[in-house]
């Protein structure tokens, strides 16, 4: 009676252990976790108050002036307005760049503590020595940060872009800098996600907590700097060309405009002109038209699904190494 007692209370505790390892996880990470919330709800609140005292922002962005007749408001409102008008430029700003930044301080986090640190003080080495596998630790160790960090980011991307409202790039920024990109589509949620995997690989690979900070952070700024500076190539460009000179709407992501020469070559050379012909401008006789190549507005969604769907497929990649190199160091 006894042994079969002692069976089954072996038999328990293992299948508790094994049913309760995200809430493992969750308990043993609860600092970063309630980091995580609060970071979360202070973005919501501050969105929240956006939202709200936009339309004071825009009317204090507009034109004013002193006199009734014109029809314009009163210089003399315009002045708490304007007021308003930099504190919602200021709180969309910093909220759009700590979006856009987010990955960073996520791949740190998985590097150093949600991994690294782990295998460096024999944490997960006890862990397995309790029917709880290798790769079920990592699964688990990957889940449930990716499930918390999955649904808060879409919920704050989705709250920015509510309190965008009309997104008048002259309050909220044009739609192609890099921080405004970033945080307005679903390019923010796959980042964060590659940050994650990225930083739980370089843990698994240096297997102490220090080191894995530093290899998460610079693989995961690597990746965030190669997709910013090839982000106009992610999509193919509009070419136009015209006669005489004209001018792009600010919406456009201008990424390459310059003189059309009779021979059909391009050069960003300018038309000389009354000036002599020289370096850096050509005769205008040899000057066939002007040309751009260039995103419209557009183009927006295309880029963000390319862009974070290369974010994700660096992700899955990182996720299948650390699994096969986990597969590889334990029995």
């Amino acid at each position: 009676m006894s042994t079969l007692t002692v069976k089954s209370t072996a038999q328990s505790a293992v299948e508790g252990a094994v049913k309760g390892l995200p809430w493992t996880v969750l308990r043993l990470h609860r600092a970063a976790l309630i980091t995580w919330g609060a970071g979360l709800l202070a973005a919501v609140a501050v969105l929240v108050w956006m939202y709200v005292i936009g339309d004071d922002a825009r009317a204090g962005a507009g034109a004013c002036s002193l006199s009734p007749e014109t029809g314009l408001p009163s210089c003399y409102e315009a002045v708490t307005e304007s007021t308003v008008h930099e504190i919602y430029q200021q709180g969309i700003g910093l909220t759009g760049t700590a979006l856009s930044y987010l990955m960073f301080p996520v791949a740190a986090w998985a590097g150093g503590a949600l991994i690294g640190r782990e295998l460096e003080n024999g944490t997960a080495q006890l862990a397995w020595t309790q029917s709880v596998t290798p790769l079920r630790w990592l699964a688990a160790k990957l889940a449930v940060p990716a499930l918390l960090l999955t649904a808060g980011t879409t919920a704050a991307v989705l709250l920015y872009v509510w309190a965008r409202r009309d997104d008048d790039p002259n309050l909220v920024g044009d739609w192609y800098l890099t921080d405004v990109f970033v945080s307005t589509g679903p390019a923010a949620v796959a980042y964060v996600l590659a940050g994650l995997t990225l930083g739980a690989l370089a843990g698994l690979l240096t297997r102490r907590a220090l080191p894995a900070v530093g290899l998460g952070f610079a693989a995961t700024l690597a990746l965030y700097n190669a997709l910013d500076h090839y982000r106009e190539n992610l999509w193919p460009t509009v070419f136009r060309t015209g006669v005489p000179h004209y001018e792009l709407p600010r919406s456009a992501f201008q990424v390459e405009n310059g003189v059309l020469l009779t021979s059909g070559e391009r050069t960003q050379d300018v038309p000389c002109g009354d000036s002599p012909p020289g370096p850096g401008c050509v005769p205008d006789t040899e000057v066939a038209g002007f040309y751009s190549v260039h995103h419209p507005e557009s183009h927006f969604w295309p880029l963000q699904f390319v862009e974070a769907g290369i974010a994700l497929a660096v992700a899955a990649l990182a996720t299948a190494a650390a699994f096969w190199i986990l597969r590889r160091r334990t029995p």
